[in-house]
């Protein structure tokens, strides 16, 4: 047992983070993950905007993880199957090419891609 988290902030969000996915149920995962990809971009830029010459490795690699999971899960039987995985693969590809020497301008595209999906998503839900 961790007495003592050295981050306790990121152990709560880690807590936060599994109730829900615990709780989820169908499309409800992909929104999770897509809220906690765009979380992550959003702390990248936030972190780019006050230290330009430091790398956020730990949200970038978040952010990436995020991506290709979600290339991975989408159902074989989706009809837009092969579109998906097209789309996770070039955003996972973007924030891989963004490790090393991120562009703030090609991340925040990246985010608004992320962003447009989670409205499809959340629009969808709501027309169910």
């Amino acid at each position: 047992m961790l007495m003592l988290a050295p981050k306790p902030d990121k152990t709560y969000r880690q807590i936060d983070l599994d109730a829900r996915i615990e709780a989820s149920r169908g499309g409800d995962l992909t929104v999770i993950c897509l809220e906690e990809a765009l979380a992550a971009l959003s702390q990248t830029v936030f972190m780019l905007d006050r230290d330009p010459a430091r790398v956020p490795h730990e949200p970038l690699s978040r952010a990436h993880e995020i991506a290709i999971w979600l290339g991975r899960s989408v159902a074989p039987d989706n009809p837009l199957r092969g579109a998906m995985v097209q789309f996770y693969s070039a955003l996972a590809n973007a924030i891989g090419a963004n490790r090393t020497a991120p562009s703030r301008t090609q991340l925040v595209q990246v985010h608004s891609d992320f962003s447009d999906l989670l409205e499809a998503c959340q629009a969808a839900s709501k027309a169910a």
